[in-house]
């Protein structure tokens, strides 16, 4: 199993730094998933920064997203 996200700041540019529970710090690239479905709402940078950990990812409170596995891999 991967590691899991411990905690998470929002940055500029729809971008999250994401501390792993490995202790590696990544940043995340969200801009792809923008137009992309429930995603949509994140394109609002107020909602997009109300970002929290949640159950080893990341969520916003309207419950999107995203997969643990697919942070870690496709992080920088």
């Amino acid at each position: 199993m991967l590691p899991r996200v411990k905690d998470v700041t929002p940055l500029p540019d729809y971008k999250l730094e994401l501390t792993f529970t490995n202790g590696e710090v990544k940043v995340y690239d969200c801009q792809p998933l923008l137009h992309f479905g429930v995603f949509t709402e994140l394109a609002d940078q107020d909602y997009f920064r109300q970002v929290r950990v949640s159950l080893g990812t990341v969520m916003w409170p309207n419950e999107q997203d995203i997969c643990p596995d697919t942070l870690y891999i496709d992080s920088r």
